[in-house]
């Protein structure tokens, strides 16, 4: 089995103060150690990667290629220690702690406005949310909770249907004719807003409605939805997106549907957690409460 090349956190900790401040001195004083143990902890360090990190040029200290290289990977290897001794810090043990991924825009539509209730309800729980656009896998994330859109799979995962969500298309008032249009070609002319995430989106909703236009995948792409209703506030075209997303401009007038049609879904909200971890107090607890929720109504 090779070695592993694993250096003191003290050596990295000095390398990474030395090239933040280009001073053997002042990382010194910053780390509470002499000047020459913080010498000896870079010439170990340069020994393990045989390669200087370090030169000096006209009296000022530089760092070499490899240097400056090994400096943003230090940086980002104590930035994550640091980040997991204050998470560990700040909530206890892991049984304490709910991770829950979900897709960005519907996290902080439907999901965030709920979560008061039941972190009023579970107070020795904490909560943790984090987004991704990409497909969650539970076990590599580690990740307790996640909600995701489609047809109910995912690997290693027990997935519960939520509700569906119908697609519909918005724009800002002010992009349509005070009239409106009478005909889906003056939408398809118009500018659409395309979602990285559903790429089809457009095509499938002309598509339904028997309508034919080569312009289903031009237009600006964003990579959420929520980045796609903003661009339609904005009046850069008209978006695509699940109603229940865009519930709140359309009640304020912010966004309007250009065209009455929605597009039945073809897929659900689910939410899904490791099948070995179904009678975990916690997961039990939330998956719960998110069944309430869905039950009293989007």
């Amino acid at each position: 089995m090779q070695k592993r090349l694993t250096p003191s956190i003290t050596a990295l900790q000095c390398f990474e103060a030395v090239a933040r401040h280009m001073s053997f001195t002042r990382a010194a004083e910053e780390m509470h150690l002499t000047q020459s143990a913080v010498s000896k902890q870079i010439a170990q360090l340069e020994s393990i990667l045989k390669h200087p990190l370090f030169r000096r040029v006209r009296q000022r200290l530089q760092l070499t290629p490899v240097g400056l290289l090994y400096q943003s990977e230090v940086k980002e290897i104590l930035t994550k220690i640091d980040m997991s001794s204050r998470y560990i810090l700040s909530y206890g043990s892991e049984t304490e702690v709910l991770t829950i991924g979900t897709q960005p825009t519907f996290g902080a539509r439907w999901l965030i406005p709920r979560l008061n209730r039941f972190m009023k309800e579970n107070p020795g729980i904490h909560v943790k949310v984090q987004s991704e656009l990409k497909p969650f896998d539970l076990v590599q994330a580690n990740i307790d909770i996640a909600f995701f859109y489609g047809r109910g799979t995912l690997p290693g995962a027990e997935c519960r249907e939520m509700f569906e969500a119908g697609m519909v298309p918005v724009c800002h008032p002010d992009l349509m004719p005070q009239d409106g249009i009478s005909e889906l070609a003056g939408l398809a002319d118009m500018i659409l807003i395309q979602c990285a995430s559903r790429p089809e989106a457009w095509h499938d909703w002309f598509f339904h409605q028997d309508f034919h236009t080569d312009s289903s995948y031009n237009g600006p792409r964003f990579d959420t939805f929520y980045m796609c209703m903003r661009a339609a506030q904005a009046g850069c075209g008209i978006a695509m997106v699940p109603r229940l997303l865009v519930e709140e401009e359309l009640r304020d007038g912010k966004l309007i549907i250009p065209w009455h049609y929605e597009q039945p879904s073809d897929g659900s909200y689910f939410v899904a957690y490791s099948e070995h971890s179904a009678e975990v107090p916690k997961i039990k607890a939330f998956v719960t409460f998110v069944q309430s929720e869905v039950s009293g109504g989007l």
